[in-house]
């Protein structure tokens, strides 16, 4: 694939998913708890996406038995537990707010390459994870006795949110060693769903999906703020290497903060912007301008299968 095309491919994923507060943010009003959000969204992406494997690409619903322990590594470990934790900082927090801690992700990822892939850890990635550390400082306004101070609960489930967001860049690398982004992407969902639908207690809440406005933010969520931004990001990502990809998706929380500010009326104070451009900066400085040694290595294993 053409790298333009691929970056397109990832900055259309993550606006995409920077939209994501607008139907979250109804489906709150509407009456549902975050895991039961959690819930739907897996539920109605893998019904989308396993439509859309049976109508156009039957042979990438084909697996091995065995490689089911990536898309749990995709699926549950990441999926299920960062959609939770980040619909939980929504709540808890703000669009803006829950949206800049989830890209606290790039940090997770350089420390997790550095055991997983054995990467350098150099001056340049310390100085990113400093930035980082001050901008999420800032962006809770711990320093702030203002309202838009945020929790330390409201911290710590954005902050996880980063972290199992993390893991899907680094379980999804490996997975797509063996399989096309469209047989991840419905796996990781199909997996997500079945791991979270028994503990949602959907079945006690059915008198909500009387609504049709319910109906349209269930479709707006499952439909573009995930099928289609997973399909976009992970074919992207084919052809990107996880670093300059997660640069790219820094677009997210630019759109999710317009989101919150003109549709939300949501506001921050001047120090929590400042930490919110602080944590987007510390992304574009950790990338190294030299060779992915993680791609060279996932290369090698992909030669040897």
């Amino acid at each position: 694939m053409n790298k333009n095309i691929a970056y397109v491919y990832i900055l259309s994923g993550a606006a995409l998913w920077g939209m994501i507060g607008l139907f979250v943010t109804f489906l709150y009003e509407a009456g549902f708890s975050p895991t039961q959000v959690v819930a739907i969204r897996a539920i109605s992406a893998s019904i989308f996406l396993l439509f859309f494997v049976f109508w156009k690409k039957r042979e990438a619903i084909k697996i091995k038995l065995s490689d089911s322990k990536y898309f749990v590594g995709t699926g549950v470990i990441s999926i299920v537990f960062f959609n939770w934790c980040m619909f939980e900082a929504i709540k808890e927090t703000s669009i803006s707010v829950s949206s800049v801690l989830l890209y606290t992700a790039p940090a997770f990822v350089m420390i997790f390459s550095r055991f997983f892939f054995k990467e350098l850890f150099t001056i340049r990635k310390l100085l990113a994870l400093i930035i980082t550390f001050i901008g999420c400082i800032l962006v809770i306004g711990l320093f702030q006795n203002t309202n838009e101070s945020v929790t330390i609960y409201g911290f710590l489930v954005g902050l996880g949110s980063g972290f199992f967001y993390a893991l899907y860049s680094i379980f999804g690398k490996f997975a797509l060693i063996k399989y096309s982004s469209v047989t991840v992407t419905t796996y990781t969902f199909v997996f997500a769903a079945i791991a979270i639908t028994p503990f949602s207690g959907l079945w006690h809440v059915g008198t909500i999906f009387t609504n049709l406005e319910v109906w349209l933010s269930i479709i707006g969520l499952g439909l573009f703020s995930t099928l289609l931004a997973f399909l976009l990001y992970t074919k992207g990502l084919e052809s990107v290497e996880s670093g300059r990809a997660s640069i790219l998706a820094t677009v997210e929380p630019v759109v999710a903060t317009l989101i919150g500010f003109l549709v939300f009326q949501e506001k921050l104070s001047v120090w929590q912007y400042v930490g919110i451009i602080a944590v987007i900066m510390a992304v574009f400085i950790v990338q190294e301008k030299k060779t992915n040694h993680t791609d060279i290595k996932l290369q090698t294993l992909k030669n040897d299968i």
